[in-house]
């Protein structure tokens, strides 16, 4: 009985451990994800501000032909 409780006292200290591991790589992970996700806001924002440029008609005059 006593081999017993020790083996489940390893097994639950083990297993402590790999879920603090696994916790620290999630928060990594989440910030990774927060970073990327702002970068992609910025870089969409620099885009839609390029086209807003391009296909405006008022932003280049009609060329001399008509």
């Amino acid at each position: 009985m006593q081999e017993q409780i020790i083996e489940l006292q390893s097994r639950m200290a083990f297993q402590d451990t790999v879920i603090e591991e696994l916790n620290l790589a999630l928060i990594s992970q989440q910030r990774q994800i927060d970073t990327l996700q702002l970068r992609m806001e910025k870089i969409l924002l620099q885009l839609q501000a390029m086209q807003d440029t391009q296909t405006d008609p008022s932003a280049e005059p009609p060329p001399p032909h008509y």
